[in-house]
């Protein structure tokens, strides 16, 4: 293949790389059929027009080889060894560039690599976030240590080379763990945060933020969720793992009144503040576990037309699904990130009533094995017109 990336053996974060795109979306769409194609029928699969440069998130670790020289990358997939790369395929071009320039700062300001054998050192991690829209960008410098000798000398020489640079944050992360983010933060430019535009929306987003790494898609994919809806107008809507906000701001036009369900109390933070944002009104934000506020709402027999779940990659959870089937709503648009646990579920819920109307599959991490699917459920008590 013309455009196979050099890394592709030894870094395994994109196991499609060896295949030609149309071969992946198709591969793709046969796995989600033959693990829900039992209950629905999945529509055609939503490719990328250009499968490219489309992480608008960008993680790299930094060592010191055998040689001494500073290195960046990413760990070899099931390992800790670290792949020095320059430039990746799917990862946002700026990210990279400026990744490139940390690691040429540290050797000239002698910045002291972290070890984590050893766990002595300051430099370990970078994390870049940019704006698909904004062309805001965020660099996260992760520390060993609060000690960053000469940290303003060497983010004003980063932000030189680097005009496009927004804010700059040191994030510490003392631990030993393969977490790449730590607790503590100090900003160091800026102020600690950038944002997007998405689906005609502001969002603010923090170095802790979720928010979709791939705008492209995560635009063809919230259209397809709250299309699904159908929406009259005068629906309550569920918003469960609403994260940051993203999908319930987008739909919050369209409904009368929407509740947004999280338990990171961080995301709910951000959540509030980008309601504020964009002025609306009709939304309001719960920090709390979702399955536990449904048995709340129903025990008050509280009425709920809708719910948006967009669960993590293990799916939900069965206190939740029940607690789902008891609060009863006309309708139930499922998005998931993992097809297979996401069939677990549909199981479950069309054990309970619910029957799967429509689905569809959103290619969201070309070159990876990774897809999202989109499945609309009514409640067979209900007529779906």
């Amino acid at each position: 293949m013309e455009n196979i990336c050099p890394y592709y053996k030894k870094c395994g974060g994109c196991n499609y790389q060896d295949m030609p795109y149309e071969k992946q979306l198709e591969k793709k769409l046969h796995k989600v059929k033959s693990l829900i194609g039992s209950y629905v029928r999945v529509d055609k699969i939503i490719g990328m027009d250009t499968p490219y440069n489309y992480r608008n998130k960008v993680n790299a670790a930094f060592r010191r080889n055998k040689n001494g020289e500073i290195i960046s990358g990413v760990y070899r997939e099931g390992t800790h060894e670290l792949i020095a790369i320059d430039n990746c395929q799917i990862e946002d071009n700026t990210a990279d560039r400026i990744i490139k320039t940390i690691g040429e700062l540290a050797k000239s300001f002698k910045l002291q690599i972290y070890d984590e054998d050893r766990r002595n050192g300051i430099l370990r991690h970078v994390m870049i976030r940019r704006g698909f829209v904004s062309g805001q960008v965020m660099v996260v410098l992760v520390t060993g240590t609060h000690m960053f000798p000469s940290k303003n000398n060497f983010c004003l020489e980063l932000r030189k080379r680097h005009p496009e640079i927004t804010t700059i944050v040191q994030n510490i992360n003392d631990r030993r763990t393969s977490m790449v983010l730590g607790d503590k933060e100090n900003v160091i430019y800026g102020n600690g945060y950038i944002e997007d535009t998405l689906c005609g929306y502001k969002f603010k987003i923090s170095s802790k933020s979720f928010y979709q790494i791939n705008h492209v898609q995560t635009e063809i994919l919230y259209k397809t969720a709250i299309d699904y809806c159908d929406f009259k107008g005068n629906e309550k809507l569920l918003d469960a793992y609403c994260g940051i906000g993203t999908i319930g701001i987008t739909a919050s036009k369209r409904v009368k009144e929407v509740i947004g369900v999280e338990l990171n109390k961080q995301a709910v933070k951000d959540a509030i503040t980008n309601a504020k944002l964009n002025g609306i009104k009709n939304i309001r934000f719960i920090n709390e576990d979702a399955g536990k506020y449904m048995v709340k709402l129903a025990s008050q027999n509280e009425k709920i037309d809708v719910v948006i779940m967009d669960p993590p990659r293990a799916g939900s959870t069965e206190e939740f699904l029940s607690s789902l089937i008891r609060l009863a709503p006309q309708k139930l648009i499922y998005v998931s990130c993992d097809p297979e646990t996401m069939a677990r579920d549909l199981k479950y819920l069309v054990g309970h009533g619910y029957k799967c109307r429509s689905a569809v599959a959103v290619d969201m991490f070309p070159h990876t094995s990774h897809i999202e699917t989109v499945v609309m459920l009514s409640n067979k008590k209900h007529i779906v017109r």
